[in-house]
Order: structure tokens, then C-alpha cells, then sequence
């Protein structure tokens, strides 16, 4: 009788998914705890096709890291540092100018800029460095700093978020990066990382970045004391302010990566868990244009195979990325553009470079513009 309730369950939501419905906080729990993985793929790719056809996209990007010493102690990372560690650095104007200069040869369209909140540098540092690159090399889309990094910034200096974002977008910034979501509910974030800002604030910077023309993406780092519940009112959350703002561009599922963090006692999330989250993500978030598999956490074959459960979006080529691989990760430090495609390729999609923005990028030469905007429906 409990397995013709959970066909019968599963068949109501698949006539939601087929019909373009929205699933209901129940459903997400479900679909967790009672669906099999194929049947998420094959929902999943419903909406994953309906939203960007074959399609599969990537990046020409490079990530800057400009200080790893932080003031917080979160129990899931391993690329902090204190003050005085051994392995804390702070990089210099010469140095961040050079690793853009690099990222521009490079061909880049994007640098990815995130770090730790180094409480012995000036709110002023922090906005130096967008000014500096985008002075410098102004066709550089600078997606940069966390919600909690802007959270600190209010703090440094006493004045509101929205007011430092719209000094940053005058000095360069062009969108927001996801991270510093982590998990939501606060059962589980007062435990991994309790001190930092919380959903709350979470929220309000995204939405005051959402309301200045600024677009951003989304996070959710899963895979070690949550549950599925916990994930689901994560994904429900977001649901609600891209209702409201519609300046979400993508969310990133991010596995978490035990090794050197205070949780290294966990395992890793298994591959199940990685695509069973790739696919409800994309079945819950009906109002998200993308789902990215950032190969550099899932590993290159989980990614490639996220491509049919759900995800539209590998990322990019990511040179310079410390976070991840400072925790365990034993992905490549780069992908090039040619291994890119031939990983969309071999998972039946056909590749297309974008910009931060989802425009497509035409390359001629060694030259580039963003042309027409990848957007389906």
C-alpha cells in the first residue's frame, strides 16, 4: 500500500513537472527521500530542456582570491587563515593588476573575486581592487564578493549595503557571486558557521543588489550535517525572492569538501547525492533560468553527467581557484576551452560560450563581443 502511495505521489508530480506547476515544499522532501535517480533525471531534463534546449554552457573566467585571512572560523573551510598563519597571504595591487592582465590575454570575459574578511584591512582595500582592474582592463566582467563580504563592509564601515554596492557598481562592479549561502535554516548555520551574516542578511544584500540593476547567482553548499529538509527550505527561500526580484542568474549546487575543514570526519557527498541534488534544484527552482554543475567541486565526470539532470551550465575554464581545492578537491586547477566542448560534446549538448551576463561570446582572432542574449524562454 506505502509503494502505490508513492507511484501515486510521484505520478502527481510528474504531471506537475510535465504541466510547468510549481512543487510544493512536500514535493522537494519527496522527491529526496522516495524517487529514484533516473526518475529525477528524466523529470528534471524536462525542465532543463524547456529552458535551454540542447544547449550547454561555459565560460572563459578566472578566479582572484585576493586575501585568505578571515575573521571567521567556519567549520566547513579550508581556505582560511589567521593573521599570523603560515599560509595567510594579502595580495598587492601589482599583483592583483597581474593576475587581470593575465585573465585579459587569457581572453577571459569574467574574473570571479572572493576571499576572506581580513579585519586588519580598510573598506577602502576591498573597493581598490574593483577600481584598479576595472580601470586597467575594463572589459573584465568583475562578479565579486560575497553576501557576507558586503555584510562585513557595512560593518567596516558603518554605512549601509546598498549604498556600498552602488559605490562599487560605480567603480566597476558588474554582478555578485552566490556563496556565503551556505545553508539557510538556522538548525543548521548556527552550527557550521554561526557568527557570519545569517539568511536574513543573506537575502537583503541580493535583493538591494537585485533592486541597483545588479544581477547575481545562488548557492547552496550541501552534503554534510543537513538534511534533506533543510535543503529544500533552501531552495524554497530562493524560489521566493527571484519571485519578487528576478535578479537571480544561476544557482550552483556546491558539494562540500571535508578534507582540512573542522568537518573532516565527514565523508564526502557520493555521486547520488550530487545528481539527486542537481535535478531536484532544478525541478524546485522552476523560476531560474540555469542550473551549473561547477565541475570544479562535483569532479569532471559527475559534471558531464549533470548535463541530463538538470544542469545547462559546466562554469568555465576557473584558472586560480584556491577554495575548493584548498578542501580536498582533486579536480584539474583549469580546463581549457577545447576540453570544455569536447565534455559537452560527449554528453550529447552542444556547447555554447557566454558572458556573465548569458549573452554569447563570438570570437574572431584574438578578439571578442557578447551578441545576442541565451535566453529561451
Amino acid at each position: 500500500m506505502l509503494e502505490l502511495t508513492s507511484n501515486a505521489r510521484l505520478a502527481v508530480i510528474r504531471e506537475k513537472v510535465e504541466a510547468g506547476q510549481r512543487l510544493s515544499f512536500d514535493d522537494g522532501v519527496f522527491l529526496y527521500e522516495s524517487a529514484d535517480l533516473f526518475t529525477l533525471g528524466e523529470l528534471a531534463n524536462i525542465v532543463r530542456e524547456r529552458k535551454n534546449g540542447n544547449f550547454a554552457y561555459f565560460n572563459i573566467n578566472t578566479h582572484l582570491n585576493p586575501t585568505n585571512v578571515c575573521v571567521y572560523r567556519c567549520t566547513f573551510c579550508a581556505f582560511r587563515s589567521d593573521l599570523r598563519g603560515e599560509k595567510g597571504y594579502v595580495m598587492s595591487d601589482e599583483q592583483v593588476l597581474e593576475r587581470a592582465a593575465e585573465a585579459d590575454h587569457r581572453g577571459a570575459t569574467e574574473l570571479h573575486i572572493v576571499g576572506g574578511l581580513h579585519h586588519q584591512l580598510p573598506y577602502d582595500w576591498y573597493l581598490n581592487i574593483i577600481r584598479i582592474i576595472h580601470n586597467a582592463h575594463p572589459r573584465l566582467h568583475l562578479k565579486a564578493y560575497t553576501a557576507v563580504e558586503w555584510d562585513w563592509f557595512a560593518r567596516l564601515t558603518g554605512r549601509p549595503t546598498r549604498e556600498l554596492l552602488a559605490e562599487f557598481k560605480e567603480a566597476g562592479l558588474g554582478s555578485l557571486p552566490g556563496g556565503g549561502a551556505e545553508i539557510f535554516h538556522p538548525e543548521v548555520r548556527d552550527k557550521i558557521c554561526e557568527h557570519k551574516a545569517d539568511a536574513v542578511e543573506w537575502f537583503r544584500v541580493h535583493r538591494e543588489a537585485h533592486e541597483l540593476g545588479l544581477r547575481s547567482n545562488a548557492t547552496m553548499l550541501y552534503g554534510h550535517i543537513e538534511e534533506a529538509r533543510h535543503r529544500v527550505d533552501h531552495l524554497c527561500r530562493l524560489r521566493e525572492l527571484q519571485d519578487e526580484t528576478g535578479g537571480f542568474q544561476t544557482f550552483i549546487p556546491l558539494a562540500f569538501h571535508p578534507d582540512n575543514t573542522r568537518l573532516a570526519h565527514l565523508p564526502k557527498p557520493s555521486g547520488l547525492l550530487d545528481l539527486k541534488t542537481m535535478a531536484i534544484s532544478r525541478l524546485m527552482l522552476d523560476n531560474f533560468q540555469h542550473i551549473k554543475a561547477y565541475w570544479v567541486m562535483l569532479g569532471i565526470k559527475t559534471a558531464q553527467v549533470a548535463l541530463s539532470f538538470g544542469a545547462d551550465d559546466l562554469d568555465g575554464t576557473v584558472v586560480h581557484e584556491k577554495i575548493y581545492h584548498d578542501a580536498g578537491s582533486d579536480s584539474p586547477q583549469e580546463l581549457n576551452v577545447a576540453e570544455i566542448r569536447r565534455l559537452i560534446q560527449e554528453a550529447g549538448r552542444v556547447p555554447v560560450e557566454r558572458d556573465t551576463l548569458y549573452n554569447e561570446v563570438v570570437r574572431a582572432d584574438k578578439e571578442w563581443r557578447s551578441g545576442r542574449a541565451l535566453q529561451l524562454v
